[in-house]
């Protein structure tokens, strides 16, 4: 039996398994720099800045996360952003993702935010047919904008 649960610092290990094995399905397996230390910090340390749930069995453990993080629109105010929704491969079209989605809509709803917000890759079809099922807005106008590590350090105010 799949149990649904907020996260622990002792998941870590087998969240970050999770984010490389989502980062291999995104045709993006190098570009995990964050590492387990990196996470401890940043999600338990002094000032946390994300939580997540995990999906878990008896059998094999983690077997599912959803990580996400509170945010802010000058528009609209608090929001849920969620930065990742990963079960692993095999186990995936079994209702564990709509599970661990289920909760952090229920967490966003407990906290009172405005939009809970995620993007999906162009090209994950099995993703965009259930986030548009469960009646999201799949929004095409805006265009994600970023920078790497170097280009912070070398940007020029």
């Amino acid at each position: 039996m799949t149990q649904i649960r907020k996260g622990t610092i002792d998941d870590l290990p087998q969240v970050h398994a999770l984010i490389q094995e989502l980062a291999e399905y995104e045709k993006a397996p190098n570009e995990v720099t964050n590492t387990l230390d990196d996470m401890r910090h940043d999600g338990f340390g002094e000032r946390p800045i994300f939580e997540f749930f995990v999906a878990e069995n008896a059998e094999e453990g983690i077997i599912g996360i959803a990580l996400y993080y509170t945010a802010y629109s000058t528009w609209k105010g608090k929001m849920i952003f969620l930065e990742d929704l990963v079960v692993t491969e095999r186990l995936r079209r079994s209702g564990i993702g709509k599970r661990l989605f289920n909760a952090v809509a229920e967490e966003a709803k407990r906290v009172g935010a405005k939009r809970f917000k995620w993007q999906v890759l162009e090209w994950n079809e099995p993703a965009i047919a259930f986030y548009k099922k469960i009646g999201a807005n799949l929004d095409g106008e805006w265009i994600n904008c970023n920078m790497t590590e170097e280009q912070i350090q070398n940007y020029k105010a």
